[in-house]
């Protein structure tokens, strides 16, 4: 088994172009451009995809491998996943070949290989480089052809930064490097998620969810766990605005609000200036996000774009705020998260209760938007550890409130107030 740790960036034509000169700057290897088929395999009731795998072969020249990727972890475009490859000798199935431990409980392997069929497939072109970079050796390989499922498809222009050897950091520099001359953003989808998107799914956008912390997680694994979500969001949105959805763009905005609340939440332990170059960033890219005649395909392949999205990708990764919190705060962040939550519970529902806790003219209803929004966000963030069916009463009533005040229906204002203010706490130790 090997875990793969990858960066993925969608390309435009001037930039594959560029790509060869820039590398120059930098110790590289060659290799001949080869070409590459992937065959994606899956059942009639999708069991692969239903368990987070995913299924090839792959051909090259004359030989042939098999290939299982399981569960893993994806930050932003930032992909470690377990791998299985197996060669063979013809394109055909062979599952007995891969470890045993791998499969779900109770798989069937035999009945799995008969039911399974090709879905979809790729054909491109590879060339790539190794790069020495830093302290690490890093594989640049740039990908140009087509996905194919069945009577559709799609072009593919991307280029990959896997880590052979060395630092993930060096890794994410070298992608900053590059961004710096545009055409590039990140992509999150896997060439395999791309292909059953276009075999079988039709995307909408989605509510943003409650954050789901892990049992028993410390306060820095929940404002990890914070910032993931909301890039996660925003990443899926991204995907959706430039495939033509406007009101995607709104939900973009949404995922940097809620790094903004994050930053917020945890900023009684995370000093500002460790995160002052994110904020910056932010703070540049939201009013070209805000202005609707800015093209997606403009912005999102911009150099400040990716570089925004790659900044915060790496403060995660490195840990980039450990310099900034000393000994004692460290001791804090490893703290419950659980009990932090209930404390920042009552603060943010405090502060609902101070500003609505009394009825508001039709002018002033409005002016209280901002401030719901924020802590809205702050609950998205903050109620996870709690079941659903106790938090959505709550969470529903002030998120009626609040699309009351967006869409300014006057009528509704005093009723939702009183009925989100009649909603009892949740959470544990809400005298706080």
């Amino acid at each position: 088994m090997t875990v793969e740790i990858e960066l993925k960036l969608i390309a435009t034509p001037a930039a594959v172009t560029a790509l060869p000169q820039q590398l120059v700057a930098w110790p590289n290897q060659h290799a001949t451009p080869q070409k590459l088929t992937n065959i994606y395999f899956e059942t009639a009731d999708n069991f692969l995809r239903s368990q987070d795998m995913g299924l090839r072969i792959r051909g090259f020249d004359d030989s042939y491998e098999m290939t299982l990727k399981t569960a893993g972890k994806v930050l932003v475009g930032l992909h470690q996943r377990p791998e299985y490859n197996v060669s063979i000798a013809t394109p055909v199935l062979a599952l007995e070949q891969f470890p045993a431990g791998i499969w779900p409980l109770g798989c069937d392997l035999t009945a799995l290989q008969q039911a399974l069929q090709p879905l979809f497939r790729t054909d491109f072109m590879r060339e790539k480089w190794v790069v020495t970079y830093g302290t690490s050796e890093i594989e640049v390989s740039l990908d140009q052809g087509e996905i194919s499922a069945g009577e559709l498809s799609e072009a593919l222009c991307e280029i990959e930064l896997e880590l052979k050897q060395g630092h993930t950091a060096d890794l994410l520099a070298l992608a900053n490097a590059l961004a710096e001359h545009g055409g590039l953003r990140q992509g999150n989808l896997s060439k395999a998620a791309r292909g059953y998107h276009l075999a079988h799914v039709a995307h909408e956008c989605r509510q943003l969810r409650v954050l789901k912390p892990a049992a028993k997680s410390s306060v820095e694994q929940g404002m990890i766990a914070s910032v993931e979500l909301a890039l996660s969001h925003w990443q899926y949105h991204e995907e959706l605005w430039l495939g033509g959805d406007v009101q995607a763009r709104r939900s973009v905005l949404e995922a940097i609000a809620l790094i903004r609340q994050a930053l917020v939440i945890f900023g009684g332990l995370v000093p500002r200036k460790a995160s002052a170059d994110l904020r910056a960033r932010l703070t540049t890219l939201e009013p070209l996000l805000v202005d609707k005649t800015v093209q997606p395909q403009v912005l999102c392949y911009s150099a400040q774009y990716l570089q925004c999205k790659l900044a915060l990708t790496s403060w995660l990764v490195t840990r980039a705020w450990r310099p900034f919190v000393g000994v004692k705060g460290q001791a804090k962040l490893d703290d419950s998260f659980k009990c932090f939550c209930d404390i920042m519970l009552g603060r943010s529902a405090a502060e609902l209760k101070a500003a609505f806790n009394h009825t508001l003219n039709d002018d002033e209803y409005p002016e209280q938007l901002p401030c719901l929004t924020r802590h809205l966000s702050a609950f998205t963030l903050l109620s996870g550890a709690y079941p659903d069916e106790q938090t959505e009463p709550y969470l529903a009533s002030w998120r009626e409130l609040q699309l009351a005040l967006a869409e300014r229906r006057q009528s509704g204002y005093e009723a939702s107030r009183k009925q989100a203010l009649s909603h009892a706490p949740f959470w544990l130790n809400s005298a706080l």
